[in-house]
């Protein structure tokens, strides 16, 4: 990729026409400047800042916890370190629920106290009206089906969606309704891949798979579950293209043996 088309911004525009052109879209998280800011420079299409913070971050057992400010917070570190990939605010757990103008005023706020470009929210057919006048004033709104990590309590933990022919034409049904509500594009989490492949067909808008196969029209995965930073559990989805904390480990572990044998710091590291 060359340095010019680094620095051409990506927008919901973009992530459309790359739908039409047949170019897969690539996406990540990112809760921090410096990872945001490698992440952006390695060419990445999209940041997604999850309330998945909430456990790879904060550590807390699940993302229910995390707050508007919270997100916030994280947002605009992440933003500040972003020049070309779009940036999206992920809208927590009942920050959009209990009604249309508190949906309005949280992500609203995403837009006016951080420099993202949309936000991010979960549910089908329960949100088409918070998503349609969410998008109705400016703010464009990725949606997300399947597994949505908000929901576990009840689904009854971590389970794939969408199997069987009823789930699945619900899921199909939400899909469209999405779409029709105005959402820019929608996330596919842990679906059959036939299903996916389904909807992606169905769609003009983007699809964004996680654990839902190959014929998504992108694909997400938590960095720090692809950089091997996150131990508590690996999904069955994630490819690990790194083992950063074993580097870390290691890292650390020299610097305390340097440090106690005397040889850091050494010369070239005092004045």
């Amino acid at each position: 990729m060359s340095q010019e088309t680094k620095k051409i911004r990506v927008t919901t525009a973009v992530i459309r026409d790359m739908k039409k052109k047949g170019e897969k879209i690539t996406m990540l998280t990112a809760y921090d400047y410096p990872t945001a800011f490698l992440i952006d420079q390695s060419g990445i299409d999209v940041l997604l800042v999850g309330d998945s913070l909430g456990m790879v971050v904060l550590g807390y057992t699940s993302t229910l916890p995390v707050t508007m400010d919270e997100m916030i917070h994280h947002t605009k570190a992440v933003c500040r370190g972003v020049q070309r990939a779009m940036v999206i605010g992920d809208m927590p757990f009942m920050s959009y629920q209990v009604s249309v103008e508190a949906a309005l005023h949280n992500a609203g706020r995403f837009l006016k106290e951080t420099d993202a470009q949309a936000v991010k929210l979960e549910g089908g057919r329960d949100v088409a009206e918070i998503t349609r006048r969410i998008t109705a004033s400016g703010i464009p709104v990725m949606g997300h089906l399947g597994l949505t990590p908000q929901s576990i309590q009840q689904f009854g933990g971590f389970k794939i969606q969408g199997k069987g022919d009823e789930a699945a034409r619900r899921i199909i049904e939400d899909a469209q309704i999405l779409e029709e509500a105005g959402a820019f594009s929608v996330v596919l989490e842990c679906v059959p891949g036939d299903l996916a492949a389904e909807i992606t067909r169905l769609l003009s808008i983007p699809t964004i798979g996680i654990g839902a196969g190959v014929e998504c029209d992108g694909q997400v995965l938590v960095t720090n579950d692809m950089l091997g930073t996150f131990e508590r559990f690996t999904p069955r989805f994630v490819k690990k293209y790194a083992n950063l904390s074993m580097q870390m480990r290691e890292a650390v572990k020299q610097y305390m043996d340097e440090v106690r044998s005397g040889i850091f710091p050494g010369k070239e590291h005092t004045f």
